[in-house]
Protein backbone atom coordinates (compact mmCIF):
# COMPACT_ATOMS: atom_id res chain seq x y z
CA UNK A 1 0.00 0.00 0.00
CA UNK A 2 0.97 3.59 -0.61
CA UNK A 3 -0.73 6.39 0.33
CA UNK A 4 -0.30 9.96 -0.58
CA UNK A 5 -0.88 12.31 2.36
CA UNK A 6 -1.06 15.87 0.58
CA UNK A 7 -2.53 16.46 -2.97
CA UNK A 8 -5.01 18.56 -4.27
CA UNK A 9 -7.74 19.06 -6.78
CA UNK A 10 -10.43 20.94 -8.25
CA UNK A 11 -14.28 20.75 -9.60
CA UNK A 12 -13.21 20.11 -13.52
CA UNK A 13 -15.11 22.92 -14.41
CA UNK A 14 -12.55 25.35 -12.99
CA UNK A 15 -9.44 23.14 -12.81
CA UNK A 16 -7.85 24.22 -15.89
CA UNK A 17 -8.41 27.88 -14.85
CA UNK A 18 -7.21 27.50 -11.79
CA UNK A 19 -4.14 25.53 -12.13
CA UNK A 20 -2.93 28.14 -15.09
CA UNK A 21 -3.20 30.51 -12.38
CA UNK A 22 -1.62 29.16 -9.40
CA UNK A 23 1.10 28.11 -12.07
CA UNK A 24 1.92 31.28 -13.26
CA UNK A 25 1.55 33.16 -10.06
CA UNK A 26 4.07 30.54 -8.48
CA UNK A 27 6.36 29.98 -11.72
CA UNK A 28 6.00 26.23 -11.48
CA UNK A 29 4.70 23.19 -13.55
CA UNK A 30 1.17 21.26 -12.82
CA UNK A 31 2.69 17.65 -13.33
CA UNK A 32 -1.18 16.76 -13.82
CA UNK A 33 -4.41 19.27 -14.94
CA UNK A 34 -5.72 19.27 -11.03
CA UNK A 35 -8.64 17.27 -11.68
CA UNK A 36 -9.77 13.77 -9.87
CA UNK A 37 -9.53 11.75 -12.72
CA UNK A 38 -6.29 13.11 -13.87
CA UNK A 39 -5.01 12.71 -10.19
CA UNK A 40 -6.50 9.01 -10.16
CA UNK A 41 -4.80 8.12 -13.60
CA UNK A 42 -1.24 9.27 -11.79
CA UNK A 43 -2.19 7.03 -8.89
CA UNK A 44 -3.05 4.02 -11.12
CA UNK A 45 0.65 4.89 -12.87
CA UNK A 46 2.61 4.87 -10.07
CA UNK A 47 0.75 2.18 -7.43
CA UNK A 48 -0.88 4.52 -4.98
CA UNK A 49 -3.73 3.27 -3.29
CA UNK A 50 -4.84 6.24 -1.86
CA UNK A 51 -4.61 10.09 -1.56
CA UNK A 52 -5.36 12.67 0.91
CA UNK A 53 -7.09 15.83 -0.51
CA UNK A 54 -6.12 18.75 0.97
CA UNK A 55 -9.17 21.52 0.36
CA UNK A 56 -8.35 25.42 1.09
CA UNK A 57 -10.48 27.50 2.76
CA UNK A 58 -9.90 31.61 1.91
CA UNK A 59 -12.59 32.88 3.17
CA UNK A 60 -14.83 31.61 6.07
CA UNK A 61 -18.10 31.44 3.61
CA UNK A 62 -16.39 28.88 2.01
CA UNK A 63 -16.94 26.32 4.69
CA UNK A 64 -20.30 24.82 3.23
CA UNK A 65 -19.24 24.48 -0.39
CA UNK A 66 -15.73 22.83 0.87
CA UNK A 67 -16.91 20.32 3.24
CA UNK A 68 -20.27 18.94 1.09
CA UNK A 69 -17.70 18.43 -1.83
CA UNK A 70 -15.28 16.87 0.19
CA UNK A 71 -18.02 14.70 1.81
CA UNK A 72 -19.57 13.90 -1.61
CA UNK A 73 -16.39 12.76 -3.10
CA UNK A 74 -15.72 10.47 0.07
CA UNK A 75 -18.77 8.65 -0.39
CA UNK A 76 -18.09 8.08 -4.03
CA UNK A 77 -15.49 6.05 -3.04
CA UNK A 78 -16.94 3.99 -0.42
CA UNK A 79 -17.50 0.99 -2.67
CA UNK A 80 -15.29 1.58 -5.11
CA UNK A 81 -12.21 -0.22 -6.13
CA UNK A 82 -9.19 0.68 -7.44
CA UNK A 83 -6.97 4.19 -6.24
CA UNK A 84 -9.02 6.12 -3.90
CA UNK A 85 -9.12 9.85 -3.00
CA UNK A 86 -10.16 10.55 0.75
CA UNK A 87 -10.81 14.62 1.21
CA UNK A 88 -10.23 16.06 4.56
CA UNK A 89 -12.29 19.11 5.72
CA UNK A 90 -11.69 23.06 4.74
CA UNK A 91 -12.21 25.61 7.95
CA UNK A 92 -10.97 29.41 8.00
CA UNK A 93 -9.57 30.78 11.33
CA UNK A 94 -11.63 33.84 10.75
CA UNK A 95 -14.99 31.39 11.01
CA UNK A 96 -16.93 33.06 14.25
CA UNK A 97 -18.65 29.52 14.97
CA UNK A 98 -15.29 27.69 14.40
CA UNK A 99 -15.82 25.06 17.64
CA UNK A 100 -19.57 24.87 15.75
CA UNK A 101 -18.31 24.12 12.03
CA UNK A 102 -15.21 21.73 13.64
CA UNK A 103 -18.17 19.96 15.18
CA UNK A 104 -19.87 19.58 11.85
CA UNK A 105 -16.67 18.31 10.23
CA UNK A 106 -16.51 15.20 12.29
CA UNK A 107 -20.09 14.89 11.92
CA UNK A 108 -19.67 14.86 8.46
CA UNK A 109 -16.99 11.88 8.59
CA UNK A 110 -14.34 14.05 7.55
CA UNK A 111 -10.64 12.93 9.23
CA UNK A 112 -9.04 15.65 9.49
CA UNK A 113 -8.40 19.68 8.22
CA UNK A 114 -6.23 21.46 5.91
CA UNK A 115 -4.84 25.26 7.64
CA UNK A 116 -2.85 27.14 4.99
CA UNK A 117 -1.83 30.35 6.58
CA UNK A 118 -0.19 32.08 3.39
CA UNK A 119 -3.86 31.75 1.92
CA UNK A 120 -5.71 32.94 4.52
CA UNK A 121 -3.39 35.51 5.45
CA UNK A 122 -2.85 35.34 9.20
CA UNK A 123 0.43 34.00 11.44
CA UNK A 124 0.08 30.26 12.37
CA UNK A 125 0.74 31.43 16.02
CA UNK A 126 -2.07 33.53 16.29
CA UNK A 127 -4.65 33.10 18.71
CA UNK A 128 -7.45 32.26 16.69
CA UNK A 129 -4.89 29.75 14.66
CA UNK A 130 -4.36 28.38 18.91
CA UNK A 131 -7.58 27.99 19.44
CA UNK A 132 -8.87 26.33 16.36
CA UNK A 133 -5.98 24.04 16.80
CA UNK A 134 -6.50 23.44 20.07
CA UNK A 135 -9.81 22.47 19.59
CA UNK A 136 -9.91 20.68 16.68
CA UNK A 137 -7.08 18.16 18.53
CA UNK A 138 -9.57 17.72 21.14
CA UNK A 139 -11.80 16.30 18.70
CA UNK A 140 -9.37 14.19 17.40
CA UNK A 141 -8.93 15.74 14.05
CA UNK A 142 -5.86 15.43 12.08
CA UNK A 143 -4.45 18.51 11.37
CA UNK A 144 -2.44 19.22 8.43
CA UNK A 145 -0.64 22.91 7.55
CA UNK A 146 1.29 24.58 5.35
CA UNK A 147 4.73 25.29 6.30
CA UNK A 148 7.39 27.45 5.43
CA UNK A 149 7.41 29.38 1.75
CA UNK A 150 5.05 29.30 -0.48
CA UNK A 151 5.83 30.20 -3.88
CA UNK A 152 2.68 31.85 -4.68
CA UNK A 153 3.23 34.32 -2.09
CA UNK A 154 6.97 34.30 -1.24
CA UNK A 155 6.87 38.03 0.47
CA UNK A 156 5.87 36.78 4.04
CA UNK A 157 5.76 33.08 5.60
CA UNK A 158 3.37 33.09 7.90
CA UNK A 159 4.17 29.54 9.11
CA UNK A 160 7.60 30.19 10.27
CA UNK A 161 9.36 27.33 12.08
CA UNK A 162 9.74 28.92 15.35
CA UNK A 163 6.02 29.99 15.37
CA UNK A 164 5.14 26.53 14.34
CA UNK A 165 7.10 25.37 17.84
CA UNK A 166 5.19 28.24 19.72
CA UNK A 167 2.05 25.89 18.75
CA UNK A 168 3.47 22.68 19.32
CA UNK A 169 4.52 24.07 22.74
CA UNK A 170 1.57 25.63 23.81
CA UNK A 171 -1.29 23.67 22.40
CA UNK A 172 0.32 20.16 21.99
CA UNK A 173 -2.06 19.24 19.13
CA UNK A 174 -2.10 15.01 18.93
CA UNK A 175 -2.04 14.54 15.09
CA UNK A 176 -0.78 18.01 13.78
CA UNK A 177 1.46 17.59 10.48
CA UNK A 178 3.40 20.45 9.10
CA UNK A 179 3.66 20.23 5.29
CA UNK A 180 7.08 20.34 3.33
CA UNK A 181 8.87 18.57 6.04
CA UNK A 182 8.27 21.08 8.54
CA UNK A 183 8.98 24.18 6.78
CA UNK A 184 9.98 24.44 3.14
CA UNK A 185 13.02 26.63 2.80
CA UNK A 186 14.04 26.73 6.09
CA UNK A 187 15.22 22.57 7.16
CA UNK A 188 18.14 24.25 8.98
CA UNK A 189 15.51 25.58 11.61
CA UNK A 190 13.38 22.54 11.37
CA UNK A 191 16.52 20.61 12.55
CA UNK A 192 17.48 23.31 15.07
CA UNK A 193 13.39 23.11 16.19
CA UNK A 194 11.78 20.12 15.37
CA UNK A 195 13.21 17.37 15.72
CA UNK A 196 11.94 15.57 18.52
CA UNK A 197 9.18 17.02 18.81
CA UNK A 198 5.46 15.31 18.96
CA UNK A 199 4.70 16.55 15.24
CA UNK A 200 4.51 14.72 11.57
CA UNK A 201 6.23 16.34 8.79
CA UNK A 202 5.65 15.47 4.87
CA UNK A 203 7.09 15.15 2.22
CA UNK A 204 4.99 17.01 -0.26
CA UNK A 205 7.04 19.53 -2.97
CA UNK A 206 10.49 18.94 -1.33
CA UNK A 207 12.81 16.44 -3.65
CA UNK A 208 13.64 18.99 -5.82
CA UNK A 209 14.50 21.23 -3.22
CA UNK A 210 16.23 19.62 -0.25
CA UNK A 211 19.62 18.08 -0.51
CA UNK A 212 19.45 13.97 0.12
CA UNK A 213 21.84 14.00 3.00
CA UNK A 214 19.90 17.00 4.62
CA UNK A 215 16.64 14.95 3.85
CA UNK A 216 17.97 11.77 5.32
CA UNK A 217 19.48 13.48 8.47
CA UNK A 218 15.86 14.91 9.36
CA UNK A 219 13.88 11.65 8.88
CA UNK A 220 16.67 9.86 11.57
CA UNK A 221 16.66 11.92 13.65
CA UNK A 222 13.16 12.66 13.81
CA UNK A 223 12.15 9.29 13.48
CA UNK A 224 10.84 7.60 10.21
CA UNK A 225 7.82 6.61 12.34
CA UNK A 226 6.98 10.82 12.17
CA UNK A 227 6.98 11.29 8.24
CA UNK A 228 4.11 11.08 5.81
CA UNK A 229 4.42 10.57 1.70
CA UNK A 230 3.09 13.17 0.22
CA UNK A 231 3.81 15.00 -3.10
CA UNK A 232 1.43 17.78 -3.03
CA UNK A 233 -0.12 16.60 -7.08
CA UNK A 234 -0.93 18.63 -9.28
CA UNK A 235 2.74 20.68 -7.93
CA UNK A 236 4.70 17.30 -7.82
CA UNK A 237 4.70 14.09 -9.59
CA UNK A 238 3.68 10.66 -7.66
CA UNK A 239 5.92 8.54 -9.72
CA UNK A 240 8.75 11.34 -9.66
CA UNK A 241 8.45 11.17 -5.67
CA UNK A 242 8.30 7.19 -5.53
CA UNK A 243 11.51 7.27 -7.71
CA UNK A 244 13.32 9.49 -5.39
CA UNK A 245 12.28 7.88 -2.03
CA UNK A 246 13.94 4.03 -3.73
CA UNK A 247 17.15 5.91 -4.94
CA UNK A 248 17.75 7.64 -1.68
CA UNK A 249 19.29 4.61 0.85
CA UNK A 250 16.25 4.20 2.87
CA UNK A 251 15.53 1.19 4.96
CA UNK A 252 12.54 -1.10 3.90
CA UNK A 253 11.57 -0.20 7.59
CA UNK A 254 12.28 3.38 6.65
CA UNK A 255 10.19 3.43 3.42
CA UNK A 256 7.08 1.44 4.80
CA UNK A 257 6.89 3.50 7.74
CA UNK A 258 6.47 6.43 5.36
CA UNK A 259 4.68 5.17 2.30
CA UNK A 260 1.63 3.23 4.35
CA UNK A 261 2.50 2.47 8.16
CA UNK A 262 1.97 5.99 9.80
CA UNK A 263 -0.52 7.49 7.65
CA UNK A 264 -3.00 3.85 7.76
CA UNK A 265 -2.61 4.49 11.87
CA UNK A 266 -3.60 8.47 11.26
CA UNK A 267 -6.34 7.36 9.17
CA UNK A 268 -7.35 4.77 11.06
CA UNK A 269 -7.49 1.98 7.42
CA UNK A 270 -7.94 -1.47 8.09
Amino acid sequence: MIIDFHTHIFPDAMAEKTIGEMAKKADCKAYVNGTADALLNSMEESGVEYSVILPVATKPTQFKTINTYAVALNESFQNKKGPKLISFGGIHPEARNYKEELREIVALGLAGIKLHPDYQGMMIDDIKYMRLIDYASSLGLIISVHAGMDFGSPKIVHCTVRGARRVIDEVKPEHLILAHYGGIGFWEEVEETLIGQNVYLDTAFIFSKIKQEQFLRILRNHGSEKILFGTDSPWYGQRESLEVLENWGLSEEEKNNILYKNASKLLRLK
